[in-house]
Parts: C-alpha cells; structure tokens; sequence
C-alpha cells in the first residue's frame, strides 16, 4: 500500500500573545529580552504581534529567557463552556433562594455562583463565614442587604462588595420584589 502525502496545513499558529504575557509576567521588558537574548527589540516585537515568525533557535532561546517551555506556546487553551441554566444547582444555605454554579465543578481557583432569590430570601439569621480568601456580591437586579458584626450595606443593581470570606456576615433581599446577584469566592468552596 502506498502512503498517501498529505496536504500542509496552511493556518498559522499564533505565538506573539503568548510570549508577550510570559514575558509580561517575568515582569521583563522588550529591551531587557532583547539584551539578555541578543535577539533585536523590533524582531522581538513583530515576533509578539505575529508578523514574523521565530526561527527553531530563536524560540527554545526566548522560552529559556522566559521560563516556559516551547510545547506550551502550541497547546489548546484550557477554556470550559457552561450554557446559560446548565450549571449544576448548589446549596449555600440561602433561604427561598436557587443557586447555581457558573463555573465547571472542577475549578479549585475561583468558584462563581448566581443566585435568584424570592422576595424574603436571606442567607439566614445567625452570620455565617465561608472558607474563602474573597468573597465577592455582585447584585444583578433587585437590591440586598448585607450585614457584618459592626456594619450594613444596602446594595442595589450594578453594585459590588467585596470581603474577607472568613468575615462573618449574613444577607437578605432588601425589598419586595426579590434579587438575582453573582457571587464570587476565592478560592473555590468544593471542586470534585
């Protein structure tokens, strides 16, 4: 049987944003990698806006400056998709309230959760913590009361709080006609 030759692919992988945010994040600049690299500022550029493409050396070199590895610049991006309704229903304890995890099940680093609650909806009468570092209330509609030991805030559509997830507080819908918000927590509460 004869191999059958097969066509080049002719789409481009692009490289440069990747670069760009490894050297970014080593918090080194177009001129410190070109000193380092012997690499020219304006190659180093057009190789970041992908107009031109590293030769085999050029590149394990700038990987080696920016410490990633060269296969890293080819992978597929780790993005995961939940549609709108399908995120699986979670308790926080809300009362009169549906929560549903935004983010996937797996995701240790931050945990996203919206939250629609019935007029009278709370989060409970005794202040409660969470094992988070940050806990984030964004309210989308309606307008929600928050309440710490020593404080109250009254948050209406499009405002936000942040705080110390291990702060007790606790919350409630402000008015009659109910709340939808977002919550942030960092770092996720559970991953399976």
């Amino acid at each position: 049987m004869r191999p059958m030759p097969l066509e080049p692919n002719n789409r481009r992988v692009a490289i440069g944003s990747r670069l760009r945010a490894a050297r970014q994040a080593q918090q080194l600049t177009i001129e410190e990698v070109s000193r380092i690299t012997g690499l020219t500022k304006g190659f180093l550029s057009r190789v970041e806006r992908d107009i031109t493409s590293p030769s085999v050396a050029s590149l394990v070199t700038l990987c080696d400056v920016l410490s990633i590895s060269v296969g890293s610049l080819f992978e597929a991006p780790d993005v995961q998709f939940v549609p709108d309704g399908a995120g699986p229903r979670v308790n926080l304890g809300g009362v009169d309230t549906e929560e549903r995890l935004l983010t996937p099940r797996g995701e240790a680093r931050v945990q996203v959760i919206r939250s629609v609650i019935e007029p009278g909806g709370h989060g409970g009468e005794e202040l409660y913590a969470v094992a988070a570092d940050v806990d984030v209330l964004h309210v989308l509609s309606g307008s929600i009361l928050v309440r710490f030991s020593d404080q109250e805030w009254t948050l209406g559509a499009g405002d936000t709080l942040t705080f110390d997830g291990h702060e007790p507080h606790s919350w409630r819908v402000a008015d009659d006609r109910g709340a939808e918000v977002v919550w942030v927590l960092v770092p996720a509460l559970w991953s399976s």
